[in-house]
């Protein structure tokens, strides 16, 4: 009786023929089951369907930024097309993970890279490659069963975050520390890790928060998700001496909101790895990145490399300066272009003005905006406590992200906020 062949089975037995030398093992396995290819067919190209219309959604212009909750950003046309040509052939997810890793980590310069299912997965997969090393049997067991294992991660108070969720999925305890003296008493037989918030100022520096961990003999992670650009970004944290650092792909780098960049020691890449779909019984099973993920962020890094940090910066200017030049027509309002230092780290108009005279909220002109025709989506931190690290607030204070808009979108803004404004002046 043939043996029934399970998900896990098939995936087995892909990878034993990997090892083996190549696919064509289990391809030999199902001669016959599908036709040659060149007696095929080609499909008529398909009419695409606007879905969003289908659902009744309405979309919006983006003069917010790269939140995930409002899809983050669009894909360059260069990136778009590799998806799609993606899309039409498969490959073995294990050979093409390997492929993209290596590609990536000779453009990135570090010793490893893996395609991640975005920032959190990475800090995810990274946790648990500090705590597994390879152990099979660690891989199995963790979260439940952390016997035998390291499953402390120091942390500086200050970078205490909604993310440590993603470090707690594989079991770790959080240590908190605020001084140097705390950082080095920290350490005991169980400290696996270090993880270093990039974009939130804190007591201790990068260059001592690393060198103290390497004393110890500590791997050191850095959560860098929305720290691009600049370009130089993306390898000057690995050469800095961070053993491991996570990027989201689908920010500043404009690959597919689903993906992004672990980088860092072979070593610790290759755990990742380990822990990581399509592999069936690990921590990171659910942070699958399908083949267009993968060869959409490999795009998208190729694309990132070919831009000028200079030349975006302009043309963000640029964009600020049409729409400042629209809403100045309003009495009292004033404009200053605001940059970021670290996350984010791209010109954003800020638009005040005096609330006697301009009767509103910045959450009522947010809100305005949002109902108008077209629908706008200004930063979340108008009219309120920051919302990015760096970005300030206040209740006259509106923010406008300019670099994630389209062409002609900038005067699209600028003309429509000035409406809005207006009618608040008057009544």
């Amino acid at each position: 009786m043939t043996e029934k062949m399970s998900r896990r089975k098939l995936l087995r037995k892909g990878s034993e023929a990997i090892v083996a030398g190549g696919v064509g093992a289990c391809a030999a396995a199902v001669v016959g089951a599908v036709p040659a290819t060149g007696a095929v067919a080609a499909p008529a190209a398909a009419k695409g369907v606007d879905y969003y219309d289908k659902l009744g959604l309405v979309p919006f212009i983006n003069a917010a930024g790269t939140y995930t909750i409002l899809t983050a950003s669009i894909m360059p046309d260069e990136v778009q097309a590799a998806v799609a040509l993606a899309a039409k052939k498969p490959v073995h997810l294990l050979e093409l993970h390997e492929a993209a890793g290596n590609y990536l980590a000779q453009k990135l310069r570090c010793g490893g890279a893996l395609v991640t299912s975005g920032a959190s997965a990475g800090l995810t997969l990274g946790t648990a490659a500090c705590i597994t090393m390879g152990n099979k049997d660690a891989i199995v067991n963790i979260p439940t069963d952390l016997s035998g294992l390291k499953n402390e991660v120091i942390v500086q108070k200050a970078h205490r975050y909604e993310y440590d969720h993603a470090m707690r999925n594989c079991g770790v305890k959080v240590i908190e520390v605020e001084t140097v003296e705390q950082y080095q008493n920290a350490f005991s037989e169980k400290t696996v890790m270090t993880n270093f918030f990039n974009a939130e100022d804190a007591p201790i520096s990068r260059e001592e928060w690393i060198r103290v961990a390497h004393q110890h003999g500590v791997p050191c992670f850095n959560d860098a998700a929305a720290d691009v650009p600049p370009i130089s970004n993306l390898w000057k944290y690995t050469q800095m001496g961070f053993d491991l650092v996570a990027f989201s792909g689908g920010k500043g780098m404009r690959g597919p909101q689903c993906a992004g960049l672990l980088l860092g020691r072979k070593d610790l890449i290759e755990a990742a790895r380990l822990n990581n779909s399509p592999n069936s019984n690990a921590v990171g099973r659910g942070l699958k990145v399908a083949k267009e993920d993968i060869i959409g962020m490999v795009a998208a890094v190729d694309w990132f490399l070919s831009q000028d940090d200079s030349a975006m910066e302009g043309e963000f200017r640029k964009r600020a300066d049409r729409i400042a030049e629209q809403v100045k027509k309003v009495p009292t309002v004033e404009t200053t272009v605001f940059i970021p230092p670290v996350a984010n780290h791209v010109p954003h108009l800020l638009v005040t003005y005096d609330p006697a005279r301009v009767r509103t909220t910045g959450r009522e002109v947010m809100q305005k905006m949002r109902e108008g025709k077209p629908r706008i989506e200004l930063n979340p931190g108008t009219g309120g406590a920051p919302a990015s690290a760096g970005l300030p607030g206040g209740e006259n204070t509106i923010i406008v992200g300019v670099w994630m808009l389209q062409p002609g979108e900038d005067l699209i803004v600028g003309r429509r906020l000035r409406e809005v404004l207006q009618s608040a002046a008057r009544s």
